[in-house]
């Protein structure tokens, strides 16, 4: 087996899931039909902000908080309900929502370029 690159395993991640604009994610959290999910570190949301009504979660506790069968496991997430990941620029986003859907979530996406991408289009960032 041939060792991949991070970039090669993004690249093959969004092949595999859905890969949403900005203004699509936008649409998505104005019906109100979605949960977004940040997996940024708590540090990184100082630097750059955040977007309203995300849920915090970082990368590394993702597969816990999402398990219904971890003693993690936090109530924000059900394998049922539309969930929509971000990060700073889509690579740790991506990778996440791949594994959600080897997880079981039904409908998970991830919003390519994440929260640069969200800045970039003009949509509201909330910085504390």
């Amino acid at each position: 087996m041939m060792a991949k690159t991070a970039a090669q395993m993004v690249q093959d991640a969004k092949g595999r899931i859905e890969n949403l604009t900005p203004q699509q994610v936008a649409a998505e959290l104005a019906s109100g039909k979605a949960v977004l999910v940040d997996i940024r570190e708590p540090s990184e949301h100082g630097q750059t902000g955040t977007i309203a009504g995300s849920i915090s979660a970082p990368r590394g506790m993702l597969e816990f908080w999402a398990d219904p069968a971890s003693p993690y496991h936090r109530s924000e997430f059900d394998p049922q309900t539309r969930v929509i990941l971000h990060c700073a620029s889509g690579g740790r986003s991506a990778l996440a929502a791949d594994t959600l859907q080897q997880m079981g979530y039904t409908s998970v996406a991830h919003m390519d370029g994440g929260m640069k991408a969200w800045a970039e289009a003009g949509q509201p960032v909330y910085k504390s």
